[in-house]
C-alpha cells in the first residue's frame, strides 16, 4: 500500500474550516459586546445544552473536572465519603472524588462494553453494606451508555445518589426499560458532567465543561460554586471556586451544537463501516454496543494481542492512534495510597494491554478508513 500523507488520529481543522465564517461572527460579538464573563452567550448555551440533553437545568463551567467535582460538591459528598465509580477511566474521574474529600471505591467493568460491571457493582455494595458508600459515579466511556436502568435500580436499593460521568458522551442515548423510552446521557442520574474539551464530540477552542440536572436546588448551588460562593455580587453565602466558562467559549459551543446530531450519526457510520471492514483481518476484536444503547463513538477502540508492536506499524505508516488508557487508575503512582494492587481488577488490566483506538472523527473518508484497515491487515499477514 502506498503511505501517503497519512491518516491522523483526530481532524480538529476541518470542522472549524467549514464553520469559520460563523464562528468568526460568533467570537466577533462577545468582542464588540465586551460581556467576557457570564452574559447572554453563557445562559444561551446552558439553555441549549440542556434542551439537547432533555434535562432542565445546564450549568457551565470551565472543565469537565470541575464539572464532575461541583456536582459532587453541590451534593454534599465530602470527607470520608465513598463513591463507587471504575479504574477504566481517565483521571479526572477520580480527581473529581478525592479533591471533595471523598474517597474511590473500584469496581471491575464488563469485558465487552469497557463499562461498569453490573455484577462487580451489585458484589461490591453488598460486601462494602454498612460503609459510607453514599454515591455511584459510571462512566460512559468512549460514548457507550452504561447499563443505566441496572445502576439506578442498585442505587434505589442502597440509598445511593447516580452521578453520570459523561465527559466523552455527548449525545448519547440509552433505552430504559424502566421508563420504555429512550434517554440521553446525562437525563439520568441526580447530575452529569460533561467536558468540551477541543477533541471531544462537541468540543470548544479551548477549555469548557457542564453540569446538567433535573435538579433545581443542585444546579443553584453548583452556580455558587463555580463563582466564589456568591449568589449576588460580593454576598458569598458559601466558599467557591473559580470555575465559570468564559463567554468566547459558550459562543463557540452555541455554533457547534446544532451540527453535533449531525457530526455523531457520521461518527456512527464510520463505526459501522470499521466493524465491516474488520471482520476480513483476524485477531481485531471490535467494540461492542449492546441494543439499550445508542453510542456516539467518541473514541472506535479494538481490543488485539500484541498491540504495542501494531500500534508501532501504524505509526510507521503514519496512522495515528491512541491509548485510552494503558495505565488503570488503581496501579497509578498517584493512587497508590488507596491501596490496590495489580489482580484486583483483571478485567481492567486485561483491556489495558490491548486497547488500541483508531482514528475516529466525523469527517473521515472511507478511503481513510479503508487504507487504516488494509495497514491492519498486513500486519495481520506478516505475522
Amino acid at each position: 500500500m502506498s503511505i501517503g500523507k497519512g491518516i491522523p488520529f483526530l481532524d480538529l481543522i476541518t470542522p472549524h474550516r467549514e464553520l469559520e465564517a460563523e464562528l468568526m461572527d460568533a467570537v466577533r460579538g462577545v468582542i464588540t459586546s465586551a460581556m467576557f464573563i457570564g452574559g447572554p452567550a453563557v445562559q444561551g448555551f446552558e439553555r441549549e445544552f440542556a434542551e439537547f440533553c432533555q434535562t432542565k437545568y445546564c450549568v457551565a463551567v470551565n472543565t469537565g473536572t470541575d464539572a464532575l467535582r461541583f456536582a459532587l460538591m453541590a451534593a454534599g459528598i465530602g470527607r470520608g465519603d465513598i463513591v463507587v465509580t471504575v479504574p477504566n477511566t481517565f483521571a479526572a474521574t477520580v480527581e473529581a472524588i478525592v479533591q471533595v474529600g471523598a474517597i474511590p471505591l473500584f469496581v471491575d467493568v464488563d469485558p465487552e462494553t469497557s463499562n461498569m460491571s453490573i455484577g462487580a457493582l451489585r458484589a461490591h455494595l453488598q460486601a462494602h453494606a454498612g460503609e459510607q458508600i453514599k454515591a455511584i459515579m459510571p462512566v460512559h466511556l468512549y460514548g457507550q451508555m452504561c447499563d443505566m436502568d441496572a445502576i439506578m435500580a442498585l442505587a434505589q436499593e442502597y440509598g445511593l445518589m447516580v452521578f453520570e460521568d459523561a465527559c466523552q458522551a455527548h449525545g448519547s442515548e440509552y433505552f430504559s426499560k424502566r421508563e420504555n423510552r429512550w434517554l440521553k446521557a446525562g437525563s439520568i442520574g441526580k447530575a452529569a458532567a460533561f467536558s468540551f474539551y477541543p477533541g471531544k464530540n462537541l468540543g470548544a477552542c479551548g477549555e469548557g465543561g457542564a453540569i446538567t440536572t433535573d435538579d433545581e436546588t443542585l444546579a443553584q448551588r453548583v452556580r455558587m460554586i463555580r463563582d466564589h460562593g456568591q449568589n449576588k455580587k460580593y454576598h458569598h453565602l458559601i466558599e467557591g471556586y473559580n470555575g465559570r466558562l468564559d463567554a468566547l467559549q459558550a459562543a463557540i459551543l452555541r455554533i457547534k451544537l446544532p451540527h453535533l446530531q449531525e457530526w455523531n450519526e457520521k461518527r456512527r457510520k464510520a463505526a459501522e463501516l470499521y466493524n465491516q471492514l474488520l471482520k476480513e483481518v483476524g485477531g481485531i476484536k471490535t467494540p461492542s454496543e449492546h441494543k439499550w444503547s445508542r453510542g456516539v463513538y467518541h473514541l472506535y477502540v479494538v481490543r488485539v494481542k500484541e498491540r504495542d508492536e501494531l500500534q508501532r506499524h501504524l505509526n510507521e505508516m503514519k496512522i495515528g492512534t491512541g491509548l485510552h488508557y494503558p495505565i488503570p487508575l488503581h496501579l497509578q503512582k498517584a493512587y497508590g495510597h488507596l491501596g490496590y494492587s495489580q489482580g484486583d481488577f483483571p478485567v481492567t488490566e486485561l483491556l489495558a494491554g490491548e486497547i488500541l483506538s483508531l482514528p475516529m472523527f466525523p469527517h473521515i473518508q472511507k478511503h481513510e478508513q479503508e487504507q487504516v484497515v488494509e495497514a491492519l491487515a498486513i500486519k495481520a499477514i506478516l505475522q
